[in-house]
């Protein structure tokens, strides 16, 4: 399942981070990686961007970018 996928006011963990380059470095910089928790606070109106905590931080993404990301469903 893709981050983009994930409804507001869930919570997953995050399984992949695809993409290369800049796009990569930047969101692994923001603390998405591997194994961490990421809670969807929120969706703007015309849902895009999304609204994210991830380690007690606040961190917008766009749908297109949140679609790279792979996830699972925190148990």
């Amino acid at each position: 399942m893709d981050l983009s996928q994930v409804k507001e006011g869930q919570s997953c963990t995050i399984d992949r981070v695809g993409g290369s380059g800049s796009f990569r470095r930047r969101v692994l910089e923001m603390g998405i990686l591997k194994g961490s928790v990421v809670h969807v606070e929120k969706y703007a109106p015309l849902k895009d961007p999304l609204e994210l905590i991830v380690k007690g931080y606040h961190v917008s993404l766009r749908v297109a970018e949140a679609a790279r990301i792979t996830v699972k469903e925190v148990t």
